[in-house]
């Protein structure tokens, strides 16, 4: 099916969905370890609209946007389907997704990087999010059925991700107690191959998201100065 490569760091959960969907398809790929601090011809080349992780190269062509990309190496192998194959199921299965990206990751970064009085509101609109997902997993193995499919990838990265999101920003969601059918998810979701077996170190993303979190909150306090 031609040369595959990506273009990522292995700290950043989008570029670990790549690697988990290209594992469980069976994809060869080259890994192309970016320097987000200096970062490469080959990625301002790659995807020159946002210069960011991950970028799939496919012969030499560029995909930017790791739910775009994994619905092309959907479409493009079809062994080990992620997606439904049922049209409403494939709806819901996007719907979610986006969900996930735009509510759950971002109100969990919003809650890790506040501060002060905003910081319960972030954490309390942050919980409302993992609510929604605790029913959506109720009573299932795996939001794809009995195995790993498309919207498991996508939310994936709450099985080791997230636990450092609440070291970082001092604070508490994910528990057992709280939403025991996706803590229990997110327990089974790591502990598979090949999901396991591309997990970063934990001091590199605790280190990752410090220098992002460190960031943000020195651009806030100097545009309130």
């Amino acid at each position: 099916m031609g040369e595959v490569k990506l273009i990522a760091t292995p700290a950043s959960f989008p570029c670990a969905r790549i690697e988990w969907a290209l594992r469980i398809k069976g994809v060869e790929y080259e890994y192309l370890k970016e320097d987000l601090a200096n970062k490469s011809a080959l990625l301002l080349q790659s995807n020159p609209v946002h210069k960011k992780v991950p970028v799939f190269l496919h012969n030499d062509e560029p995909i930017a946007e790791s739910l775009v990309i994994l619905e092309y190496i959907d479409e493009t192998w079809k062994e080990n389907p992620l997606l439904p194959l049922d049209p409403y199921q494939r709806a819901q299965a996007r719907f979610w997704a986006k969900f996930i990206d735009e509510k759950c990751v971002l109100g969990i970064w919003g809650a890790t990087v506040a501060q002060g009085e905003e910081k319960a509101k972030a954490r309390d609109g942050a919980l409302e999010s993992l609510a929604f997902l605790e029913k959506e997993i109720e009573g299932k193995k795996y939001f794809g059925g009995e195995k790993i499919g498309y919207l498991d990838i996508v939310a994936g990265w709450m099985s080791h991700w997230l636990s450092v999101l609440e070291e970082v920003g001092e604070m508490e969601l994910l528990t057992a107690e709280r939403f025991p059918s996706l803590h229990e998810w997110s327990h089974n979701f790591i502990q598979t191959s090949p999901v396991k077996d591309c997990i970063p170190p934990r001091e590199s993303v605790v280190q990752y998201f410090s220098f992002g979190v460190n960031y943000v909150r020195s651009l806030a306090a100097s545009t309130k100065s």
